[in-house]
């Protein structure tokens, strides 16, 4: 453990790694400031930047955009009331009374310290459980792993917003768009339609800047107003906590980042969900239930640290296992495949330099912002000030160029287009569009996976049943759809219950 450390600190402290760090954590943290950017559209936006990079520097700088979004969203949910990302969401129950009662200082600290300390459990756990699960994910085959991808699938359906069979609709709609191209096997082109530009499938990014990038642009125009917002009045004097909130912060941050690192490591789930477990938490377990929402400071410090430690934490099952638990880690995933490394438990034995590089550049990454959050907080308020019908041009500019930058291609600027109107037709009806990601990545994976253990079991789809691992894993599955299907159910007879008492 001791040599990987030194391996990985050598690697995150080269000049090239440190400087993309710095540009991962800022643009991070500067994208998840404006609202309705969101983590998905900032990572598919500058995912092709890191096409010209070694992969250990382009998976440092992803990553820092990653958990950068998490520092920046909390300041538009606490300041304007609109949280900048999904996680941040709940932040804006007791982070925007805060700041309507003058503490907005206070409560921008606060939530950048709960969320260094998050991360910093998220990453200690990081580091100790990563190789045990890849030690034992070695002994995994085909049959596992197609269990593990199916298993993420489901699980990403029945845990994302709205109904489980929308969810299931949407996997099973960016799978259709995973199997567009040439057969891994026999090079035969599929659902092509006979255009050339398809025959090595749709471009990852094309289609995660249309459905995240384009679409969260037109969601958001004309429903984000940036209200006045007095720059002056936030400054460092204005964000020293009193001692009382010290005292009431510390706890709240300890449970949060633990709900956090647990909620991180299930598929389907992520920062989102484990912020919302840790503020009903709190609610429940506090002696004052009734004042959240009104300014109550572990309102803020749980979920802030909840959601920071998912994010660390929700790398163990993509770098081990080579399984994203959620859509940005698919991303990541796709970034890894396109510099030709296969993610899985030979990445820890394979490239030692890039695995431990990338976990030690968190120590780095998660330092870096805190020291940036802390003195540029009146640049993040200033930002918000800058009407929105100004931002969104730009942001448009950018998915154009970076799609173009890739393969230097209009077909693939029009495919944005085309996924950027899906996105939002689909917004629209409420269905959820991660799990489309999901299946995008993981389908082309599964089906390799689905025929190499066929042609193992020479064509006997018992395989699947016959190894342990795979058994119980689908089994999971099976009660995970049969938990969904009930609650679905249980859902439509309250409804016209509810129906019922509203019309009397």
């Amino acid at each position: 453990m001791l040599d990987n450390l030194a391996l990985g600190l050598q690697t995150a402290l080269s000049f090239d790694n440190l400087l993309w760090c710095f540009v991962g954590v800022f643009a991070g943290t500067l994208l998840g400031v404006i609202p309705g950017i969101g983590v998905l559209a900032a990572i598919s936006m500058l995912l092709p930047l890191t096409f010209q990079l070694d992969a250990t520097a382009a998976l440092i700088m992803l990553a820092g955009i990653w958990y950068g979004t998490s520092y920046g969203g909390s300041t538009a949910s606490i300041l304007l009331n609109v949280p900048g990302t999904p996680s941040s969401a709940i932040t804006a129950l007791d982070g925007y009374p805060m700041a309507r009662q003058g503490r907005a200082g206070v409560a921008l600290l606060m939530t950048t310290i709960a969320s260094f300390t998050g991360g910093s459990i998220g990453i200690l756990l990081l580091m100790g459980f990563s190789g045990s699960i890849a030690q034992v994910a070695l002994q995994f085959s085909s049959a596992e792993y197609f269990a593990l991808m199916l298993l993420g699938l489901v699980a990403a359906s029945s845990m994302s917003s709205g109904a489980m069979s929308k969810g299931l609709i949407m996997v099973c709609l960016g799978m259709l768009f995973g199997l567009v191209g040439s057969d891994v096997y026999t090079g035969t082109r599929r659902f092509t339609f006979g255009m050339i530009e398809l025959a090595d499938g749709i471009a990852l990014v094309a289609l995660a800047l249309g459905i995240f990038g384009l679409s969260e642009v037109i969601a958001s125009i004309g429903k984000i107003d940036a209200k006045d917002i007095d720059s002056r009045s936030i400054g460092l004097k204005s964000m020293k906590p009193t001692r009382e909130d010290m005292r009431r912060s510390w706890r709240p941050m300890l449970r949060g980042a633990a709900v956090g690192s647990f909620f991180g490591t299930l598929p389907g789930t992520g920062p989102s969900i484990a912020a919302f477990m840790s503020y009903a938490m709190e609610r429940r377990i506090s002696k004052t239930p009734e004042k959240f929402g009104t300014g109550e400071i572990e309102g803020i410090t749980g979920p802030e640290s909840a959601n920071n430690a998912a994010d660390q934490t929700a790398f163990i099952p993509t770098l081990a296992l080579g399984i994203p638990g959620s859509a940005t880690m698919a991303l990541m995933l796709g970034a890894l495949m396109i510099h030709g490394i296969a993610p899985g438990p030979q990445l820890m034995t394979e490239q030692p330099a890039l695995f431990w590089g990338l976990v030690m550049s968190f120590w780095i990454g998660n330092l870096l912002l805190l020291v940036l959050n802390i003195p540029l907080i009146g640049l993040w308020v200033r930002l918000l000030t800058v009407p929105y019908h100004w931002l969104f041009p730009a942001v448009l500019m950018f998915i154009c160029i970076g799609t173009y930058s890739v393969n230097a291609s209009g077909f693939d600027v029009l495919m944005v287009a085309m996924f950027g109107i899906l996105g939002y037709a689909l917004r629209l009806l409420n269905f959820p569009l991660a799990p489309m990601l999901l299946g995008f990545v993981l389908g082309p994976m599964m089906e390799e996976h689905f025929r190499r253990a066929m042609l193992l079991g020479r064509g006997d789809p018992m395989v699947f049943l016959s190894r342990p691992i795979s058994a119980v894993v689908l089994l999971l599955t099976l009660g995970l759809l049969l938990l969904g299907v009930r609650s679905t159910i249980q859902a439509r007879h309250r409804q016209p219950l509810t129906d019922g008492r509203a019309s009397r």
